[in-house]
């Protein structure tokens, strides 16, 4: 006898709402705060999503990015700031992100 195996989707299902952006983003990355910058054309940011925020885990010793809360829309999410200094926009290809933060600067131009 052959297993017959079922899988179920929901016409509900929006992509926001799964982990489509959880994952690890390539591309140039920075860093700038006081007298410390870093910059990369070869940097790693990985995503990682927390309850209903998200966190951006940064390679070449740059700090994280915690507790990022997002907008969603049909297949893309956007960072919620009070300015666009807190800018962060991430699809299931692509991270993109200008983030000021206690005067430190986080950048980002990713591709996965």
């Amino acid at each position: 006898m052959m297993p017959l195996f079922f899988l179920a989707c929901s016409k509900d299902d929006d992509p926001a709402d799964n982990d489509l952006f959880v994952g690890t983003y390539n591309g140039t990355i920075s860093y700038n705060s006081g007298s410390t910058s870093i910059r990369t054309e070869t940097g790693k940011v990985t995503v990682v999503k927390t309850g209903n925020n998200y966190d951006f885990k940064f390679s070449d010793g740059i700090p994280d990015l915690n507790g990022v809360q997002f907008q969603k829309n049909e297949n893309e999410a956007i960072s919620i700031g009070n300015d666009e200094s807190k800018y962060i926009k991430i699809t299931a290809g692509t991270l993109k992100i200008a983030f000021t933060k206690d005067g430190a600067i986080w950048t980002a131009d990713c591709t996965r």
